[in-house]
């Protein structure tokens, strides 16, 4: 789950209320999603706009915008507005991120790269629940061990968490294929715990291995970027993190990072849950970098 924009949290947080829509958007209806869609590529005139306005740009009637802003979070299309004015007020003289393309200058490519992981990491504030949050690092350090998945772009925080996890006493392992990844799983117990890395949370290969670590009784931790999908559904804690879509897939790459920022806060909350265990391991994983050190 992600935070309810209509408390207004999203919008404390810069391009968090833009992080936290987007989340929400596989989740809408297609109506509702065209309204949110707006909302999204041009906030100023949703902002200004009246209802009937942004209907008719929407190709859409006026109680749809109303009934999409309840679908959001929102109590209706005037808390929507006055989300709006309250997210841009925290970045003033800032757009939206743009798009690359075959005309992107290098000093373009590297500001817009640059910005839309920087502002997607800090929209995580937003867009991770405390909740969830809170039951994810209770499962994890409780967990008699910890199987860790991701595919493709997510293989990598898949590992890291796994190593990580590992050098503060945790047993975790990241299998790299899925047939692997699925033996592993089905042999999980009831205490275990299988946390998934995914963007989309829509691959089969990883929703394969969900299916076999819920038949064997183990909880499921997803760390995804979209509060809607079919890991979503099956996940015991789903953590939210994504990034904006620049084009060339870089939605996957800033959503990455987002998501190695919520692998190092579970980190710190499993280590600080048994400090003891946590210490003991890092002081053996010292002793070993040392002893490999010239």
């Amino acid at each position: 789950m992600v935070s309810e924009p209509g408390s207004g949290q999203p919008a404390d947080v810069a391009w968090g209320l833009r992080a936290t829509i987007t989340a929400l958007m596989p989740g809408l209806r297609p109506s509702d999603a065209k309204v949110m869609r707006l909302v999204l590529e041009d906030p100023a005139f949703v902002q200004a706009a009246t209802t009937g306005e942004v209907a008719e740009r929407a190709g859409v009637s006026p109680a749809t915008i109303v009934r999409a802003a309840r679908a959001a979070g929102f109590e209706g299309f005037g808390a929507l507005k006055r989300a709006l004015v309250k997210d841009s007020a925290l970045r003033p003289g800032s757009a939206p991120p743009g798009e690359l393309n075959d005309k992107s200058t290098a000093r373009e490519i590297r500001e817009l790269v640059l910005s839309s992981h920087s502002d997607t990491i800090g929209a995580t504030r937003a867009t991770v629940d405390a909740g969830q949050l809170g039951r994810a690092a209770a499962l994890l350090a409780a967990a008699d061990s910890i199987l860790v998945f991701g595919v493709g772009t997510s293989a990598a925080p898949a590992a890291d968490a796994a190593y990580r996890w590992t050098a503060i006493g945790c047993k975790a392992s990241a299998p790299h294929d899925s047939r692997t990844a699925q033996l592993q799983a089905r042999l999980l117990s009831p205490r275990s715990v299988l946390v998934v890395v995914s963007h989309s949370g829509r691959s089969a290969e990883t929703l394969t291995v969900v299916d076999a670590a819920a038949k064997a009784g183990a909880s499921v931790v997803a760390i995804t970027s979209f509060a809607s999908s079919p890991l979503a559904d099956r996940a015991s804690a789903v953590l939210v993190a994504g990034g904006p879509d620049l084009g060339l897939h870089m939605a996957a790459s800033s959503s990455r990072l987002a998501h190695l920022a919520v692998v190092d806060i579970l980190h710190v909350a499993i280590s600080l849950a048994d400090l003891p265990r946590a210490l003991h391991a890092l002081g053996i994983a010292a002793d070993i970098t040392e002893s490999r050190s010239l």
